[in-house]
Order: structure tokens, then C-alpha cells, then sequence
């Protein structure tokens, strides 16, 4: 079992790097990726037949690149995700598929593209099984199972149960199979993901859950995914699951349902957090310091148009300092906040918008702040906000930076706005 990380409040390299030469080079706010995490997590994961990432977490077709070439497949969610997996080299012909096209409903342009590179599908609602039908009648597809109950560090990101939108209803598999009949069709694969921070309790019910599905849709089913939502500590009492123990509750319903339809059945996990999360760090600067009450704010060059899981759901992220100087200093309680014009643009909040503070390092202006574990839903939920400029991405790979996404700038901003003729 991984041992739980500590998190230190100051920092003055990545991955090797010097903060102050990643700056130098690339400026703030970065973020920047260490590929070196990457490779790490997959191969904690080689016990499983597949490992398909779920890209939803960090999209960057380098990542993408890198990952496919430790034997990685990923998820899509929609057109412009199988768009990005094409553009890394993914082929949806490899076996397993290189793409998979995961969502609850079909938009016209995802619809047009699964059927022009024959990708896949593990469809979320019975009306995609039509939809899929009439367009590739005689296909074969999963079924992404909602087991009526879930689990999440939020609720926002909890995605099981009568309050999610995601997968089919436990109670509506029969008549997805008399669908999947009407077209030729046959479910091959069931995907069953509950939510995000998944402990060993509530996966023992969802592997019950699987069996009972798959029992019940018979042996067509040739693979079975346990879906994503391994976690990975943000907080220093935080600790990683046993996924030895992971491991063996899936392998063992997946050798009882070999056993019982009298052929293989691959076993599939679809990493998104866990693969990235760890590597990624934004790298900030602090532009103002200031005393508000009893409140003192560092304010910084990011904000929640960078990294908006703490104004999203409370989000915890570890934050360190990294003073110009290279001294050390005592810490203070300290609120951090951003540039934009919103209340809500602060990355020491719990959920519903509470402001907390952090103790961290006595720091000034034109010195950096990390936040850290940001390699998952971070830069991937970036947005133009206030009209800003998404920053660049940069990995560090064998030791050496490099530049994955460049800044943006007016060009990029205003590229797509015209003013129509009056």
C-alpha cells in the first residue's frame, strides 16, 4: 500500500527544476506537470488488464501522447475529446479500442464521429441505444450502470444514485436489452462508476452490483470496467486506498462471472484523478499583500478562471511558498485570493463559499505561490473569465522543461468574436 504523502509549505523545485528558472522561462501563472508521476501511477495499476484514462482530467495531447505510450487507452466524453485522442495517435481499431466514447447522451457532432472511426460506445441512457442503432445497426456496445446508490467527496461529484444524471438505471436493463434486440445489437461491456474518493466498503457493494447486472444481461458480456474514482490525498490525514485489496474484490467478481459464462472477461479500470492529480502544480505570483480586518490576503496573478475546484465544491488543494530570496520564514495564518472580480475568486474556502485560512510562510509581493496536487480538473476547467488569458502548460520530462500549451494572448481571445454589420 502507497504511503501517505506529507505536504510541505514551502518549495523551491519541481521535478529538479528551480521554481525561479521555470518562471524565468515561462512566466505566471503556469502550470507545470511532472511526467515522471505520470508513469508512476500507471504502473501501480498493472494488475489490471486495461488502464483507460479518463482524459477529462488533463486533456493536453502531449499527456495524452505520453500515457498511450505506457499502453494507456483512454475515455472520451465528447467530439472534441475523441478529436484530441485522435490528434495523440489513438486508433479506436487496437485492441483493446484506443477510444471509447463514454457519455449520457450523443450530441450530433460525437454521434457523426463514432460512426465515421467506428468508436466504441458505453452509452449512459437507454435513448442512445436507438440513437447508436440507427445509425450502426448491429453493433455491439456497454451500458455505463447506475446501481441506485454512489459516493463522492462532494456532492457534485457523487455519480450514483436517484440524485445523479449518470449511466442506466439498475431497474431499466431489461428493456435496454429488448432495444439493443430491435437493432441487431448486443451489450458486450458494463461500466459501473459510483463517484469519486471510492473507500473498500462501498466498492465491495458496487462489485456486488456489477455481478448482479452482468448475470442478468448474460454472456454476451465479454468485459467489465470498474470505472474511475481512486483517490489521491490532498490533505496530509489523507491516505491512499489499498489497491491490492482493490484489486482482489474486482478480480474475484470478475473470475466468478468467467466462471459462470465459460469464457474470459477482461477487467478495465478508467483512471482520470489518480494518473494526474500528483503531478501538477500552478505556479503563481504574488502581486498584493494587504490586511483586511483580521484577515490577511495574498493575492495573486491566478485565479478561479486557472484552478476553479475551490470555488466549484470547497475544494483542498496544498499550497506552498516559494520565496525569492530562498529563506525561510515563520508561517501566519493567510487567506489567498485572486485578480478577478468575483467574491468567490479565493483558494482557501471550504465548501459553500467560506473563506479559511491557511498557515503558510511570511511571503511579499514577487514572491511564488504553489498550489499543488493540480493536475486533475485544474487546467482542463480553465476559462476566459473576465476576459483573461489561459496560461501555459509545461511538462518536465527526463529532467528537462518543455513547453506543452503556450499562453494565450488578445489574438487568441478575440479569434472567434466578430462585429456584424450594423
Amino acid at each position: 500500500m502507497l504511503t501517505a504523502p506529507s505536504f510541505p509549505t514551502t518549495r523551491q523545485s519541481i521535478a529538479g527544476i528551480p521554481i525561479a528558472d521555470l518562471v524565468q522561462e515561462f512566466g505566471t501563472p503556469c502550470y507545470v506537470y511532472d511526467v515522471a508521476k505520470i508513469q508512476q501511477r500507471i504502473r501501480d495499476l498493472n494488475a489490471f488488464d486495461t488502464v483507460r484514462y479518463a482524459q477529462k482530467a488533463l486533456s493536453n495531447i502531449a499527456i495524452l501522447d505520453r500515457v498511450r505510450r505506457q499502453g494507456v487507452v483512454v475515455d472520451a466524453v465528447s467530439a472534441g475529446e475523441i478529436e484530441r485522442a485522435l490528434r495523440a495517435g489513438y486508433s479506436a481499431t487496437t485492441k483493446p479500442a484506443g477510444i471509447v466514447y463514454t457519455a449520457d447522451v450523443f450530441d450530433q457532432d460525437a454521434l457523426d464521429l463514432v460512426v465515421q472511426h467506428a468508436i466504441p460506445v458505453n452509452v449512459g441512457s437507454p435513448d442512445m441505444i436507438d440513437q447508436l442503432g440507427e445509425r450502426m445497426p448491429g453493433c455491439s456496445f456497454a451500458m455505463r450502470i447506475n446501481p441506485g446508490f454512489g459516493h463522492g467527496h462532494s456532492q457534485k461529484t457523487n455519480t450514483g444514485g436517484p440524485q445523479s444524471k449518470h449511466g442506466i438505471w439498475y431497474e431499466d436493463v431489461d428493456e435496454c436489452l429488448l432495444r439493443a434486440d430491435r437493432h441487431g445489437m448486443a451489450v458486450t461491456g458494463l461500466h459501473m462508476h459510483i463517484g469519486s474518493g471510492t473507500d473498500l466498503e462501498h466498492l465491495s457493494q458496487v462489485c456486488g452490483a456489477m455481478e448482479r447486472i452482468a448475470s442478468q444481461v448474460g454472456r454476451t458480456v465479454t468485459t467489465i470496467s470498474a470505472g474511475g474514482g481512486l483517490p489521491v490525498p490532498y490533505q496530509d490525514h489523507q491516505e491512499y486506498v489499498d489497491l491490492a485489496k482493490y484489486f482482489e474484490l474486482w478480480d474475484a467478481t470478475r473470475c466468478r462471472l468467467q466462471d459462470e459464462f465459460g469464457h474470459k472477461v477482461e477487467l478495465e479500470i478508467e483512471p482520470g484523478r489518480y494518473l494526474v492529480a500528483e503531478s501538477g502544480f500552478l505556479v503563481a505570483e504574488i502581486r498584493a499583500v494587504k490586511q483586511m480586518g483580521e484577515n490577511l490576503f495574498y493575492l495573486l496573478d491566478a485565479g478561479f478562471n486557472d484552478l476553479a475546484r475551490p470555488i466549484l465544491y470547497g475544494a483542498y488543494h496544498p499550497i506552498s511558498i516559494a520565496r525569492r530570496d530562498g529563506q525561510q520564514t515563520n508561517s501566519k495564518p493567510v487567506v489567498l485570493g485572486g485578480p478577478l472580480c468575483e467574491s468567490g475568486d479565493i483558494f482557501t474556502q471550504t465548501e459553500g463559499g467560506f473563506v479559511d485560512r491557511r498557515e503558510l510562510p511570511a511571503a511579499g509581493v514577487g514572491d511564488w505561490v504553489i498550489l499543488e496536487v493540480a493536475g486533475a480538473y485544474a487546467f482542463s476547467m480553465a476559462s476566459n473569465y473576465n476576459s483573461r488569458y489561459r496560461c501555459p502548460e509545461v511538462m518536465i520530462e527526463d529532467g528537462t522543461p518543455k513547453l506543452i500549451r503556450r499562453r494565450e494572448n488578445a489574438d487568441d481571445l478575440l479569434s472567434l468574436e466578430c462585429i456584424p454589420e450594423s
